[in-house]
């Protein structure tokens, strides 16, 4: 839309290195050129989002993956906060975790998630889903203004 942003930063919030790797690949092999930022836990990314400690200079996001099940804050309490905070709650969020359970997705959804994706455990399918994202978010989405 011309209204609103081009998807040009995103914050992936997942404590797996390995599967963080892997999204980023996904992502600029799907054609993302701009910033992708990691937060570890929920903590750092609550952190990267209000530009404490030494994420000072961090900029603020189009799009959140979020995982949920993390170390030290989950991304139950992360999407709890991001709710909370008006200066945060129109960043879109896509929840991207191993969990299919119905509490989880019904949690993520009221709590303003715009998006509950399973991971897949085939790598192929991981890569394969972390592209849609990018290039639903790209292409057909309309983000909001920054």
């Amino acid at each position: 839309g011309v209204m609103g942003a081009k998807l040009e930063r995103v914050l992936l919030v997942e404590d797996s290195a390995g599967d963080a790797r892997l999204a980023l690949e996904a992502f600029r092999h799907a054609g993302f050129a701009g910033e992708f930022n990691v937060a570890h836990d929920g903590l750092e990314a609550i952190d990267f989002l209000r530009h404490d400690g030494r994420f000072k200079s961090a900029s603020r996001p189009d799009l959140i993956i979020l995982d949920l099940n993390m170390p030290r804050m989950d991304g139950r309490e992360v999407l709890v906060e991001l709710e909370a905070d008006p200066d945060l709650n129109s960043i879109p969020v896509v929840v991207f975790t191993t969990s299919s359970a119905d509490r989880d997705i019904s949690m993520s959804y009221q709590h303003q998630a715009n998006c509950f994706l399973t991971k897949p455990v085939d790598l192929d399918a991981y890569f394969d889903t972390v592209q849609r994202i990018e290039r639903f978010w790209e292409d057909v989405a309309t983000l909001p203004p920054r």
